[in-house]
């Protein structure tokens, strides 16, 4: 028995065998109707499109490299997750390193993506190229999230400073006096830095002291505990936490409950990153939003028009939001 051709499945179907490799390929628009007449047809003659010949003839694997610093913090879990499902949408399978910030491990995924002939990368990790040289010499179309590279590499990010300003604006607003910020002790890059300065220079302006406690981003629970206790014996009249994620802010929560500190009456916590997953805990926490899904959806984006070879920018800043929780107190008004 011959094996069914594309012209077959468009005759089925009654359409052109354009529109069939349209839906094949996932490209351009086409009506849920039609998609859904091809795809009956291709089942109904069990057609499978020849890929590797495809491949051969578009030097393209339909594939995409995507690494990110660790899928068990919940941003960047719900970020693989969104590229993941946006990426298949669009035609392309994903091939995924969790780099875990070890640079021999990201470097290793790194060798194995490009000797799968990816069609291109987009790195969520925190190393920079002057750790990981391979990444200047990339022959690629390439794109970071939240991590700046260098100047020919498109970065997509939300609006660091604009988060770190608002999460310390907020406290200040609801009353709080002493408050400190939590870090990380790597200065990964310039998006990182930027909601530290934005922390500082919002309590510089109010006339009060910043105070920051840094610690590795891949620090275990017992470290982070003891910076944190350090940091509640060191500054027992502290009122009001912006921490630089969620996972942290959390922790700094259970030790703050656990010393009897009631939340948000003696202590405001402001985290940052905004998964959807720290929306269930109880108290709810106040946290930075990031937009997790628009920021999957342009990194895929910019990196299409790389690969089609189009015009991109070097920089996108996407808007964040406050969300409220129960870790703040209310705004009053006079």
């Amino acid at each position: 028995m011959n094996q069914p051709k594309m012209t077959d499945v468009a005759k089925l179907a009654g359409v052109s065998t354009n529109t069939v490799s349209r839906v094949i390929h996932h490209r351009g628009y086409l009506s849920e109707k039609t998609i859904a007449k091809v795809e009956a047809a291709m089942k109904t003659l069990h057609y499978q499109p020849n890929m590797i010949a495809q491949q051969l003839q578009s030097h393209r694997t339909k594939s995409i490299g995507v690494l990110v610093p660790s899928v068990a913090n919940p941003f960047f879990g719900e970020l693989t997750y969104q590229l993941e499902r946006n990426l298949f949408s669009n035609g392309f399978k994903v091939f995924l390193g969790n780099a875990e910030n070890d640079i021999q491990k990201e470097r290793a995924y790194l060798q194995q993506l490009l000797a799968r002939q990816v069609d291109g990368l987009i790195i969520a990790t925190h190393n920079h190229q002057n750790k990981i040289p391979e990444y200047t010499d990339i022959n690629l179309p390439l794109v970071t999230i939240d991590r700046y590279l260098n100047e020919t590499i498109p970065n997509i990010s939300s609006d660091n400073y604009a988060g770190g300003k608002l999460a310390t604006e907020t406290l200040i607003e609801r009353g709080a006096k002493e408050i400190i910020h939590t870090d990380s002790v790597e200065s990964f890059d310039k998006n990182d830095y930027l909601r530290n300065k934005a922390y500082e220079d919002v309590m510089i302006a109010n006339n009060r002291q910043p105070i920051t406690y840094k610690i590795k981003f891949n620090a275990t629970i017992n470290e982070k505990k003891k910076l944190y206790n350090k940091l509640f014996d060191e500054h027992p009249n502290v009122d009001g936490i912006f921490a630089s994620n969620d996972v942290d802010a959390i922790l700094i929560l259970e030790i703050a409950q656990q010393r009897g500190i009631k939340i948000p009456q003696d202590l405001q916590i402001i985290g940052y990153d905004g998964a959807p997953t720290t929306k269930i805990m109880r108290p709810e926490l106040a946290t930075i939003v990031q937009p997790i899904q628009l920021i999957a959806k342009t990194s895929i984006s910019v990196l299409k028009h790389l690969i089609d070879n189009k015009h991109v920018e070097n920089k996108y800043v996407l808007p964040i939001l406050l969300r409220e929780g129960s870790t703040l107190k209310k705004l009053t008004t006079n």
